[in-house]
């Protein structure tokens, strides 16, 4: 399973793509798959049929997982896209911001 720079709750910018310049929460990540559920971006429209849980079905749009090399980590300082780093810490590694240095909590 790979490591991801990013995690659920993470601000960052989609840099390629359809939707790229576009910013937005992590709302799920899934490691196994490379992909992250990034709020308002890849907006697909589901099909759906009429059913118990949704009598009226129709078109319904909502996000759909992208690629995580599509997405870039906004830093917490500048609110730009930074690569990110890690370094220890109190014995604990964390997350750091290329761009400004600063801790990503």
């Amino acid at each position: 399973m790979a490591k991801l720079h990013v995690k659920k709750g993470d601000k960052v910018q989609v840099i390629s793509g359809k939707d790229k310049g576009k910013q937005g929460v992590i709302l799920a990540a899934y490691p196994a798959k490379e992909r992250v559920l990034v709020e308002g971006v890849n907006i697909v429209k589901k099909h759906s049929k009429p059913s118990q849980a949704a009598p009226q079905g129709g078109i319904l749009e909502h996000e759909a997982p992208i690629h995580v090399s599509n997405v870039m980590l906004l830093d917490p300082k500048t609110n730009e896209p930074t690569r990110v780093g890690h370094k220890i810490v109190d014995g604990k590694k964390v997350r750091v911001s290329k761009k400004s240095g600063e801790v990503i909590e």
